[in-house]
C-alpha cells in the first residue's frame, strides 16, 4: 500500500490514477494511522513552496513524515513535493523545508541569466519533455530497474534543486544542470511529473512501488 498526501497541494488523483493503472494499491490520506500503516508515502505538490509548506505544517503531518523517512519507509517527494525534502528555497525569500536531501530550491531564471548575461534564450518555466540521463555510478539504483538512459520525462517548473549533486543520481539540460531525480537513502525526489510522463513515467513510479 502506498499512501499519497493529501495536504491541499497536488494532483492527487492523476497520480493514484497512473498508480492504479499498474495495479497498485494507494490511499489518499492525512490519517496518520494510515500513513504508518502504508509501505510506502509519496508527497506530491504543486504551486509555491512557502504555501505548500505552511499547508503541510497545518496538517500536522511534518514530524511524523520525517519520523517515516528516519525508520527506513521508502519516501518519494514529487515535484513541488521534492522541493519540500530540501534544506531550503530561495522562492521569494528564504523558506526552511524538510531537510531531507541536502541542497537549496534556487530560481532557474536567475540562474540563467547568471550564466547568460542579459541573453537569456531559454524560456522560464521549464516546461515540457526533456532527457534524463542517470549521473555516472548510479545506473544500478533500483529506481532505474524499468528505465532506460535517456527517457524523456514532462517538467513543469520554475524553481529547481542546487547545491545537491551527492544526492543527484539523474539530471536533464536546460543550459543549466537540472536534478531530475534525488536520492537519500530511502528518500527519492522527482522533479518532473512521473505521472505525465508516458510509459516511461510509469515504469519509474512501477519502480518504487517495487522492493528498493
Amino acid at each position: 500500500m502506498i499512501a499519497i498526501i493529501d495536504y491541499g497541494v497536488g494532483n492527487l488523483y492523476s497520480l493514484s490514477s497512473s498508480l492504479k493503472h499498474l495495479n497498485i494499491e494507494t490511499i489518499i490520506t492525512r490519517k496518520p494511522e494510515e500513513i504508518m500503516n502504508a509501505d510506502k508515502i509519496i508527497l506530491p505538490g504543486v504551486g509555491a513552496f512557502e504555501d505548500a509548506m505552511a499547508k503541510l505544517k497545518e496538517s500536522g503531518l511534518v514530524d511524523l513524515l520525517i519520523d517515516q523517512t528516519r525508520m527506513g519507509k521508502p519516501f518519494l517527494g514529487i515535484c513541488l513535493g521534492m522541493q519540500l525534502l530540501f534544506e531550503e528555497s530561495h522562492e521569494y525569500g528564504c523558506h526552511k523545508g524538510l531537510g531531507l536531501i541536502k541542497g537549496t530550491i534556487a530560481s532557474i531564471q536567475d540562474d540563467l541569466n547568471g550564466k547568460n548575461g542579459n541573453e537569456l534564450k531559454l524560456k522560464v518555466p521549464h516546461i515540457g519533455w526533456n532527457k534524463l540521463n542517470i549521473k555516472p555510478g548510479a545506473g544500478e539504483d533500483p529506481i532505474f530497474k524499468y528505465f532506460k538512459d535517456g527517457g524523456h520525462v514532462y517538467y513543469v517548473h520554475s524553481f529547481y534543486g542546487r547545491d545537491c549533486i551527492e544526492n543527484t543520481i539523474a539530471s536533464s539540460n536546460y543550459d543549466l544542470d537540472i536534478p531530475g531525480i534525488v536520492r537519500n537513502g530511502s528518500v527519492y525526489g522527482m522533479q518532473f511529473h512521473p505521472e505525465k510522463s508516458g510509459e516511461v513515467g510509469l515504469g519509474l513510479l512501477k519502480a518504487f512501488a517495487s522492493p528498493l
